[in-house]
């Protein structure tokens, strides 16, 4: 919990950056501790401009574990679901049994074990610390960098429930694959968007269950190409290291279009392999498709695509994108 010192400090900050963003970011690098919950910050302005002051408030009681801290633990297991409860202890700086009983009892969240995260190669930490430092050097010289940008993906959707996004132990509210059975050959199919601070392009549906780089180049030219640009002039293009990206007339293609504004492998801003998380579309399409696609059975092909539609998720998406790049540059290029 932050001293009434550091809630004063954040209402200072923020009358001056007009960001809770930037209020977390230099908390975090004053106090080397994770910063309060976005709610907490706004609560402790509203008691500065209520009252003009920061001074807790006696009341009759309250519960056992403040309404704040429920607050910054649900922020910090929405951020990282992976989080282990003893290393939000040790983060928050709260006991462990404390962490349990409100994600249990609180919170109402549940334990989930699937499976392990691609393993990182050995340049892995350090090219993705550059690329994490490059960015947040940007953004600190133009605040409005990161909506020039927007982020791509792909992802495969099965009717039966099965996503092709690699799984680990999550704590959420339900397990959506708790109560169905997956069919061995289940109809799929395979779903491009992209992302940026205002606008989702798509979702594009490949009539093919394979994606090659020939399928691709002609998604990008007669589909989302056209829509980017007419979006903004100086849109920065992003996509990860699937091979079907980086064959040469792809890379052509992009050269032609984003000349030194592509961030993909072999591009002009170089993308770190392996880094699936970095980006928006990790936890935008792995939010969606947990709350929305899978929220009950689908029973067809054409009813897994009329789910599959644009997702009210902008905000909490880009709030999101700042703090992880920061995570990485904090930890040297280690996982989120």
């Amino acid at each position: 919990m932050a001293t009434e010192q550091e809630k004063a400090m954040c209402v200072l900050w923020f009358f001056e950056t007009k960001s809770v963003i930037t209020t977390q970011r230099r908390f975090r690098t004053t106090y080397k501790k994770d910063p309060p919950s976005h709610n907490s910050i706004r609560r402790s302005l509203t008691q500065f401009q209520e009252t003009g002051s920061v001074l807790h408030r006696k009341g009759a009681g309250r519960p056992s574990t403040s309404q704040e801290n429920v607050d910054r633990i649900q922020e910090t297991f929405t951020r990282s679901p992976r989080k282990s409860t003893r290393q939000a202890a040790v983060q928050l700086h709260m006991p462990h049994t404390t962490i349990w009983n409100v994600l249990h009892n609180r919170l109402h969240l549940n334990a989930y074990k699937v499976q392990t995260v691609q393993a990182l190669h050995p340049n892995d930490k350090s090219r993705r610390f550059e690329f994490a430092e490059q960015i947040l050097t940007r953004i600190e010289d133009d605040e409005n960098y990161l909506r020039k940008w927007f982020f791509s993906d792909e992802s495969t959707f099965h009717v039966s429930g099965k996503v092709n996004k690699h799984n680990c132990r999550i704590w959420g509210s339900e397990n959506p694959h708790d109560y169905r059975e997956l069919e061995r050959d289940s109809p799929k199919v395979n779903v491009w968007c992209a992302l940026s601070h205002t606008e989702v392009i798509g979702p594009f549906f490949f009539a093919e269950t394979t994606i090659n780089s020939v399928t691709y180049l002609d998604m990008l030219e007669m589909y989302a190409v056209p829509q980017m640009q007419q979006h903004q002039p100086d849109v920065i293009f992003q996509q990860d290291d699937a091979h079907p990206h980086w064959v040469m007339i792809v890379r052509d293609f992009l050269d032609e279009n984003f000349p030194d504004k592509w961030c993909g492998r072999g591009g002009p801003i170089p993308w770190p392999p392996r880094s699936p998380y970095i980006t928006p579309l990790d936890f935008f399409l792995r939010g969606f498709v947990k709350n929305i696609v899978y929220k009950t059975p689908v029973p067809s092909l054409d009813e897994l695509k009329r789910r599959i539609v644009t997702p009210q998720m902008l905000e909490n998406t880009w709030r999101e994108i700042e703090f992880r790049l920061d995570v990485l540059r904090a930890t040297k290029g280690s996982h989120v």
